[in-house]
């Protein structure tokens, strides 16, 4: 097969309204179709990708009840769209075809906690902050923050991690077992509580990162952690986005065991100093932070000032008070809105890619190269410690020339990335945005992927028009 054998489905859809009518029986007045509630639901965060909303919005409240709205879908081929709280930023909740939108947010219980298994059974509504308070007097925590008030379920769904990935690992580590709806309404479980197994297709990683394309998930079973001892945050500027990234890169390949090592460029630095009130010197920034003993993480705070000393680091300070580390990262999880500060009344864009640490400070220090050559609104922020960064682009919509100038720096950034041995796209997922890098990234491993969907989901009724087609 060929990139050219990934045509869309020839099928055509079917009524909506047939099938509103019967979800309406089922589902009284949780079946909505006001104008103002479907439009909520037809697009993420803010974002440059066209809001598309759905036919109606169904609110669910048990598998069993998605379960059944997915039969009624697919009686009638209906496309199904799953949304948790529409943080997602690459268009994965647009309802490109119209249709039925399942709204997971009614089902955010904690379903139980295993305490002496460090792990816990959840449904998909419930957000990671509202699961870490939850945990809280429990003395553990779930690990993963992609900054965003994102569902748990969405979290798999696309995949996401965040700033404690480079310790505690993206979501494809931490979901050991899913209850998952599928396209005829079949209710499978991927797996058990068990740690590990070889027992089989492992089911699980294959829906992780689906974006909905393949099922609905309902119900997840994620690892946890004991909150640590002790953590310390660090902050230290440097002369050049370079020494910057190569003060990271060393501190990884020396095994110093990080938590956090975020990066923030100047541009991101003056941001985020008007947005949140902060007096960070106005350059290249890095943010981190240690978890372990007292004794262990005073040990590498020292480790990592060495380093970052020869690198020419000013300003090394270090922050053990919880009010102090929750201003620092308060900062950093603010970014994008202190971004969207430096251009007020445009659109913004946030995109992503990754690369091996090795390849890091390179492939970031082109992208600054070129954000300045062409003239962009576009500071850098990275989850520097697993090659993860981001750029936010602000941009006239209305005017022709710059949105070319948006588009081809993304196609730019996009092969940058590939050419340095990594990934479109690290956390944010493909939905609409990315959909065209997909074959120069996965090859001929894009027409298996393809396969996979089409035996699954033969008439395409789930998240249509996601991941495969530009």
């Amino acid at each position: 097969m060929t990139q050219n054998s990934l045509k869309p489905y020839n099928q055509a859809y079917g009524d909506s309204q047939l099938a509103i009518a019967e979800l309406t029986l089922l589902l009284g007045e949780k079946l909505v179709v006001s104008p103002s509630v479907r439009n909520q639901h037809g697009g993420g965060e803010v974002t440059y990708h066209q809001s598309l909303a759905p036919d109606a919005v169904a609110f669910a409240s048990s598998t069993s009840q998605v379960s059944e709205i997915v039969k009624i879908c697919a009686k009638y081929v209906v496309p199904i769209i799953a949304y948790g709280a529409g943080s997602s930023l690459e268009g994965q909740v647009s309802a490109i075809n119209g249709g039925i939108c399942v709204d997971l947010s009614e089902m955010n219980q904690v379903i139980k906690l295993n305490t002496a298994d460090l792990d816990v059974i959840v449904g998909p509504g419930l957000t990671r902050q509202e699961l870490n308070i939850y945990l809280r007097d429990c003395g553990l925590f779930f690990p993963i923050d992609p900054g965003a008030e994102a569902t748990l379920a969405g979290m798999a769904a696309t995949r996401a991690s965040g700033t404690n990935a480079v310790r505690y690992g993206t979501m494809r580590d931490n979901v050991i077992n899913m209850t998952v709806v599928m396209p005829n309404g079949d209710i499978i479980k991927t797996g058990g509580r068990a740690k590990k197994s070889a027992a089989g297709y492992d089911l699980a990683r294959l829906l992780i990162g689906s974006e909905g394309t393949l099922g609905i998930i309902t119900e997840l079973t994620l690892k946890l952690y004991g909150i640590p001892e002790k953590i310390l945050s660090a902050v230290c500027s440097f002369d050049s986005i370079k020494q910057a990234c190569e003060a990271v890169i060393l501190t990884i390949q020396s095994g110093i065991p990080v938590a956090r090592i975020e990066l923030l460029d100047e541009v991101q630095v003056s941001a985020c100093n008007t947005y949140s009130k902060l007096s960070l010197a106005v350059r290249p920034t890095l943010f981190v932070e240690f978890h372990g003993s007292e004794n262990h993480c005073a040990e590498q705070v020292d480790m990592f000032k060495d380093i970052a000393a020869e690198y020419g680091s000013h300003d090394f300070k270090a922050a053990a008070k919880t009010e102090q580390r929750n201003i620092l990262w308060k900062a950093r999880h603010d970014a994008y809105w202190a971004g969207c500060g430096l251009a007020p009344g445009m659109a913004h864009l946030s995109t992503d890619v990754c690369v091996p640490i090795s390849n890091f400070a390179d492939c970031v220090t082109q992208t600054k190269q070129d954000i300045i050559d062409n003239d962009l609104i576009g500071p850098i922020v990275g989850h520097a410690g697993d090659g993860n960064f981001h750029v936010l682009l602000s941009f006239d919509e209305n005017s022709d020339r710059e949105y070319k100038k948006i588009t081809d720096f993304l196609d730019r950034l996009a092969q940058r990335a590939l050419h340095f041995e990594g990934t479109c796209t690290g956390e944010h997922g493909i939905g609409i945005g990315k959909a065209k890098y997909m074959f120069a990234e996965h090859g001929l491993g894009l027409n298996y992927m393809f396969l996979i969907k089409k035996a699954i989901d033969p008439n395409n009724i789930m998240n249509p028009g996601k991941i495969f087609y530009g």
